[in-house]
């Protein structure tokens, strides 16, 4: 076996993508590229969007502290939400969502204000924004409702009826930085996170699929733990691969999924949310299947480790 260093895409957002960039960045053979979705419109992010016409930074902003040299701290400082009362406009903003909106309009460039933040904490690895143009995640509902906006579509999955069609509106372009990056990786990773606001999203921006489609190694896709509300109760990590398959026109080579379960209290309190333990479903037969258990403690969240020596496995039996 001849190792080399593996350049790893990591596509996804919210909080499910930093955990994933947190377990890897510590394999030395991997050059790890997070490519982060844009469409955030809840809380400090979504407020800046519309106040200072910037960009979304949060979740730009948590990829970055995951790779960060000293990410302990730098998310104790940079997560710290303001509470100066003198400075009303500036309260509830993260100090990391304030300083990447300043380094964006300093700059004029939202990468720039990136790859700044990125060497300013002595990042191990780079983070792409899928796309700098402002669009918003729209969703439609098998009773005809439509929903717009990342929160607006994460409620409306509460309400029950299941989702028959999600877009961008309007239509947002890959980054030309990331449609350069994108072919160039020895291989793909999605997820975990929100399947229909983080994850989606990005593969719905024209031209990711193409990028992807280039790439020569496995995609590999991250279960998540639960569904997401009385929409997706019937929806299995099966069916994930579907979906993800036929937005990339191209098939996912492996689903990691989890078989762990959680105490009873635990899932107890998840269903007075209706979130269920997502099932396997029936996963094609083109797609590896890799499964253990990724649960961590009373929260929904993988273990970052686990899921980290997963990936790493099968890129090993895959790529070497």
């Amino acid at each position: 076996m001849q190792l080399r260093t593996l350049d790893v895409g990591c596509f996804g957002g919210g909080t499910g993508l930093p955990s994933l960039l947190g377990g890897l960045k510590k394999n030395p053979w991997l050059r790890l590229n997070a490519v982060v979705t844009m469409f955030d419109s809840g809380g400090s992010s979504g407020q800046l969007r519309d106040e200072l016409g910037v960009l979304p930074p949060g979740d730009v902003l948590r990829c970055a502290l995951a790779l960060a040299r000293n990410e302990r701290e730098a998310r104790r400082v940079l997560l710290s939400r303001m509470t100066m009362p003198e400075h009303l406009r500036l309260r509830g903003h993260t100090g990391g969502n304030l300083l990447l909106s300043m380094m964006e309009q300093y700059s004029g460039d939202f990468l720039a204000a990136v790859d700044g933040l990125r060497a300013l904490l002595g990042c191990a690895g780079r983070v792409w924004p899928v796309s700098i143009q402002r669009s918003t995640v729209c969703a439609q509902y098998a009773d005809g409702v439509v929903a717009c906006g990342e929160v607006e579509v994460d409620v409306a999955h509460n309400r029950g009826p299941s989702m028959t069609r999600l877009w961008l509106e309007p239509d947002a372009h890959l980054h030309p930085a990331a449609a350069a990056a994108i072919p160039a990786f020895d291989a793909i990773v999605i997820g975990p996170g929100s399947f229909f606001t983080s994850l989606m999203p990005i593969l719905l921006v024209s031209g990711t699929a193409q990028a992807v489609q280039q790439v020569r190694g496995p995609v590999i896709l991250v279960a998540n733990l639960l569904t997401e509300g009385r929409g997706m109760a019937h929806f299995t990590a099966a069916d994930a691969v579907r979906r993800v398959g036929e937005a990339l026109g191209r098939p996912v080579d492996v689903l990691i999924a989890n078989t762990g379960t959680p105490s009873d209290e635990t899932l107890e309190r998840y269903r007075g949310e209706n979130k269920l333990l997502l099932q396997l479903g029936d996963v094609p037969s083109t797609c590896e299947l890799v499964t253990g258990d990724f649960w961590k403690g009373d929260i929904a969240r993988h273990d970052r480790r686990r899921l980290a020596e997963a990936v790493w496995a099968v890129l090993a039996r895959r790529m070497y």
